[in-house]
């Protein structure tokens, strides 16, 4: 048995039966405040799993030391609770699969990326960000940088070593021989996409030290018993990275639904960083949480009149299929179409 596969057998504490009930999850980055493309994902994610009966998990994905804050943590309970999203383990809940906090779940990501060296599925990489930046390789689609070119893959001992004499610290990257991954998602059907279009092989330990999101998210994924998995759609292009993560831990991917954006009258996505369309804002400006739902589910096709409505009026109804494929674009005057909207709830 390899390393990787015991490791594995320890993650999976739930099984492979597919036939489970479902467990959904949040997931959120406590990097800043939720706003309304958030609640858009984190509503369908909700109403999917209870449509289906299932489990809710609140897990905090802190592995970025810079960015996360303590109170964007405390915003996004608020936040959820102020919607009426419910969960059932993680954040404050009792729960049989924790730790709920990736910060505190380190010793285990460390535990898989040393079975992953052992087997020889990673290679140090002692290229610089600005050396990365400057490669002159073919850019794969989308606007998610160039492929690494595999510049570490086979160096010697000595060209290592030679490396970490200069004081550079390698970072970990996974390695794929495979040309093309393949999944499947609930609203864009069968994908393929080839390993280089996805960046190629890429860091799950930065040299820092610090964990990668495509590492942890996996590896929490499997121990959390995670079935079902709803985001935006922008993420679509990381997911082979994680459904051979999967494959290499010997564990069945979830069912995946990516979900259209919300983006801004100017046809923008939104940012954290931007600080726009804030929940808590419209909170302080007196907009109520049924007319931010039913806005943003209208919009999503999840119900056929813009009006107020609650989680529980528009579970009764929910089904995927309604889904709109197409971006969720708010009206240039959304604030005050939220506002006009409460005065009637």
């Amino acid at each position: 048995m390899s390393h990787l596969a015991k490791i594995a057998a320890e993650l999976c504490p739930l099984g492979e039966d597919r036939r489970r009930p479902v467990r959904g999850r949040f997931a959120p980055s406590p990097t800043g405040y939720m706003h309304l493309g958030n609640a858009w994902s984190f509503l369908v994610c909700w109403l999917a799993a209870r449509k289906a009966e299932g489990t809710l998990v609140f897990r905090i994905e802190d592995i970025d030391p810079d960015r996360s804050k303590p109170e964007f943590v405390a915003g996004l309970v608020e936040d959820f609770s102020w919607l009426g999203l419910d969960w059932d383990e993680g954040a404050g809940k009792q729960g049989a699969f924790g730790p709920y906090t990736q910060s505190e779940s380190t010793g285990i990501y460390e535990q898989v990326v040393e079975a992953l060296q052992k087997d020889g599925l990673v290679y140090p990489c002692y290229c610089t960000r600005k050396e990365l930046r400057s490669l002159a390789s073919a850019p794969h689609k989308g606007d998610y940088g160039s492929a690494y070119p595999e510049i570490c893959l086979n160096l010697s001992d000595v060209e290592r070593r030679e490396f970490e004499s200069q004081g550079r610290r390698g970072s970990m990257r996974l390695h794929c021989d495979k040309d093309a991954i393949r999944f499947s998602d609930v609203l864009h059907g069968d994908c393929c996409m080839s390993w280089k279009d996805c960046g190629g092989d890429f860091p799950i330990r930065r040299s820092d030290g610090v964990f990668a999101y495509q590492l942890a998210v996996v590896v929490d994924d499997i121990r959390q018993g995670i079935t079902q998995i709803v985001r935006g759609e922008d993420i679509l292009h990381c997911t082979p990275r994680q459904v051979y993560l999967y494959e290499l831990l010997g564990c069945t991917p979830p069912e995946y639904i990516h979900l259209p954006l919300v983006i801004d009258h100017e046809g923008e996505r939104l940012a954290k960083r931007h600080g726009h369309f804030e929940l808590r804002k419209m909170r302080e400006q007196g907009i109520s949480a049924e007319a931010v739902l039913g806005y943003i589910a209208y919009l999503g096709g999840l119900q056929p009149t813009c009006s107020c409505i609650d989680v529980h009026g528009l579970l009764n109804e929910f089904s995927i299929d309604k889904i709109n494929t197409h971006p969720l674009k708010l009206e240039k005057d959304v604030i005050e179409r939220l506002k006009e909207l409460s005065d009637g709830c």
